[in-house]
């Protein structure tokens, strides 16, 4: 299996111009839990995860009441203050197995799929795992059948 069999291809964006704040709506909104950044021109210049902006929320950032009355507290501090530049990535005709490897190795829940210098997507651990439930699924009933 192939990292391009289980990525992301739709993968949301964002700037390193880009304020704090809209990330954190990104994440809550499109329930997701990186982002991508990129240049203007479209290169992959960081990434950013929802542990990082946890680690700068705080009391001194601006507040915002939501519709139901939640008041949430976020940053007007952009995104190329706490990205991490240079995310490691992959290639797509990669295999999924090194993809997931390198994430348990680092430490990290996303690479950015690259090819021929363009993002094309993004795999996380959690497609790697909806694949091996996915395989279990496969596998498990030819196993009881056995039996």
């Amino acid at each position: 299996m192939k990292v391009k069999d289980l990525m992301t291809r739709k993968v949301i964006t964002a700037t390193a111009e880009d304020k704090v704040d809209r990330i954190f709506f990104l994440f809550h909104y499109e329930n997701i839990r990186h982002i991508p950044i990129v240049s203007e021109k479209g290169k992959l210049v960081g990434i950013i995860s929802d542990r990082d902006i946890k680690k700068i929320l705080g009391p001194r950032q601006k507040q915002h009441e939501s519709k139901d009355g939640t008041v949430l507290t976020v940053s007007a501090r952009k995104v190329r203050t706490i990205m991490r530049r240079e995310p490691l990535t992959i290639a797509p005709e990669e295999k999924a197995a090194d993809a997931a490897s390198i994430m348990v190795k680092r430490k990290i829940g996303a690479l950015p799929v690259i090819n021929k210098g363009k993002l094309v997507g993004i795999i996380t651990a959690t497609d790697i795992l909806k694949a091996f439930v996915k395989l279990c699924d496969i596998v498990e009933p030819f196993s009881k059948s056995e039996k």
